[in-house]
């Protein structure tokens, strides 16, 4: 047996099949419910023409049919792309092109824009709803006679956080130890594919997860297959938008173990909503409240832990790139980065290890179990997956120093480096130092044009409730950090540009900070 997920998951379904896998509102699918169904979507698309590594698009709002989708393409070598329902035609038809969809499933009201940027290579547009359950009741739900390997393609799309979105190619055995943890969540990884479903037998029930971000964010993806690869349950509270009672009413009711966020654009409408309705929600189940994909910040960590009567607020750290490579633990409420050094390290400039208390700013590169590459961009796999002394090695561009005690201290994305009279700024930390004043509830830090300092900082912020005073705030910083890594500029603003993942949107913030600080 291979380290396949289509014949993992089906290996699950044939030991446990009446095991809880799926919830999504009204939805509860068995083990066995959701291999029945995404046999048939498979047999649908099979019918369609759809191939062996070919791309099919997923246009959706969060619901259970997005899990049986992914499923449904694996079965048959394909693989499904996240498509932001929040883009327009102009987006839309980059990444149709770009991903070489063959087809798109997705919802009613997105559909016009969808057809409005439909590609010539595109054979059809699944609606889900009425004609996504006639096209399964039509077909077979014997599973499809396709040959798979461990060499099949998972291909998740990045946020487009500094550029258009890319296609980052894993292979299905190189997903399942770097984004998957190999089965086995913080502890050795199953090495042998034929172990897992007994190892999972044995256990009589796995872990429940609860991802809040929505599934065409690949951090909602590998958290949702996390579980089903562990035997566990996934949920999914179904809709477009980020709703706290409802995740919370959920975490209740199924046992949710592990719940998976977004930094603090998803950390602080849920502790809100805990401060406002105290000892509403029983708890006591959920042991880990992670975040990925963007920074949580000390304060709203500490409030949310407070509302967890056994459970822990952790910053995980990975990236589309790497898959999972550590977690932050905190020392006097300051967070210590700790990587797994069985794959991950930091690299100079010219890709050699960083000396331990040299002061030297590396990369965090993951190296081992990592993607081929950007799908259809050979010039930028060569440049965030390069060679050096025969291991090749995934750099996304996070930033980080090492201290002696080995220790790395994370700095931040290299994209979000703010250059200030030769100094450097990383934005999360300005960030995070900004909504930790008490008047402060969000922030992003970018970088404008500076005939002085070539780029000066600027701050935007949501206010927590009351008043903003932004001089007070910046003088409570002034205290805190550098001089130069103080905000020559902060604004108050309604609302912060972030993407529907929860990560910061920094090119629409630096557009805004433009156009208010030419205002003034």
């Amino acid at each position: 047996m291979q380290f396949n997920l289509a014949d993992l998951y089906e290996s699950h379904a044939d030991a446990f099949p009446d095991r809880l896998a799926l919830v999504s509102g009204p939805v509860r699918w068995t083990y066995r419910q959701l291999d029945d169904r995404a046999n048939r979507l498979a047999q649908h698309w099979r019918a369609q023409g759809v191939g062996p590594g070919e791309s099919i698009g997923l246009c959706l709002y969060n619901c259970h049919e997005y899990i049986e989708c992914m499923l449904a393409a694996w079965k048959i070598g394909a693989r499904t792309i996240n498509v932001s329902f929040r883009y327009k035609a102009r987006d839309l038809a980059y990444v149709f092109a770009n991903a070489d969809l063959v087809g798109l499933v997705t919802e009613a009201e997105l559909r016009p824009e969808c057809e409005a940027a439909r590609q010539p290579q595109m054979r059809f547009v699944l609606e889900r709803g009425p004609a996504y359950e006639e096209a399964l009741a039509a077909a077979s739900d014997a599973r499809p006679a396709v040959p798979r390997s461990a060499d099949d393609l998972v291909i998740i799309y990045t946020g487009g956080t500094t550029g258009m979105p890319r296609g980052v190619m894993w292979r299905h055995e190189d997903l399942f130890f770097a984004a998957l943890q190999g089965g086995n969540p913080g502890g050795e990884p199953i090495t042998n594919a034929s172990e897992l479903t007994p190892r999972m037998l044995e256990n009589g029930g796995g872990i429940n997860v609860l991802s809040a971000p929505p599934l065409i964010h690949g951090s909602a993806q590998l958290a949702s297959w996390l579980a089903l690869m562990n035997g566990g349950l996934a949920a999914v509270v179904p809709g477009r938008s980020l709703m706290p009672e409802a995740i919370w009413d959920m975490v209740q009711a199924e046992g949710i173990h592990t719940l998976n966020i977004v930094g603090d654009a998803m950390a602080l409408p849920l502790v809100e909503v805990l401060e406002q309705n105290p000892g509403r929600w029983d708890l006591r189940e959920l042991m880990v409240v992670t975040s990925a994909g963007a920074v949580l910040s000390t304060s709203v960590r500490e409030r949310l832990e407070v509302h967890l009567p056994r459970g822990m607020v952790m910053n995980n750290f990975g990236a589309s790139e790497t898959g999972h490579q550590g977690a932050a633990f905190y020392d006097e409420g300051k967070p210590v980065w700790v990587l797994d050094e069985r794959h991950t390290t930091v690299l100079d400039d010219q890709l050699d290890p960083v000396v331990p208390g040299s002061g030297v700013v590396g990369r965090i590169a993951r190296f081992g179990h990592i993607p081929l590459g950007y799908y259809g961009d050979p010039v930028k796999t060569v440049a965030t997956f390069p060679t050096r002394n025969g291991r090749r090695y995934a750099i996304p561009g996070d930033m980080a120093t090492v201290q002696e005690d080995g220790a790395i201290v994370f700095l931040g994305r290299g994209s979000a480096c703010i250059n200030t009279g030769g100094e450097k700024v990383f934005a999360e930390e300005v960030e995070e130092l900004l909504k930790a004043h008490p008047a402060v509830r969000d922030a992003i830090v970018v970088g404008l044009p500076d005939p002085r300092w070539g780029q000066r900082v600027v701050g935007l912020v949501t206010a927590r409730g009351g008043p903003v005073d932004e001089e007070t705030v910046l003088a409570w910083c002034r205290g805190q950090i550098a001089a130069y890594k103080v905000p020559k500029q902060l604004f108050v603003v309604e609302s912060l540009a972030r993407q529907p993942s929860g990560k910061p949107d920094y090119p629409g913030a630096q557009a805004a900070a433009a156009a208010l600080a030419a205002a003034t």
